[in-house]
């Protein structure tokens, strides 16, 4: 039963997630983006809003609950 608990989450992923990659961040589960340019990017979600900062952002992937965001960040911060 486990296994089938496991895939369930995996589909059905539902909770805010920020993964950090290499000059990326990727962001699941928001609810709305606050504001974004190439300085600053807000997204909403559930709890508060996480804030990413840094230079030359882009927003590269735009789905209904999913944000790429791509440039020289300097930092994240979670309200």
């Amino acid at each position: 039963m486990q296994i089938i608990k496991n895939l369930r989450n995996y589909l059905l992923e539902d909770e805010f997630q920020i993964r950090i990659l290499n000059g990326k961040v990727n962001v699941v589960n928001y609810d709305s983006i606050g504001h974004f340019d190439s300085n600053k990017v807000m997204l909403k979600y559930e709890r508060g809003t996480a804030v990413i900062t840094g230079n030359h952002l882009v927003v590269s992937k735009l789905l209904t609950d999913e944000v790429l965001v791509t440039g020289d960040i300097k930092n994240i911060e979670l309200r």
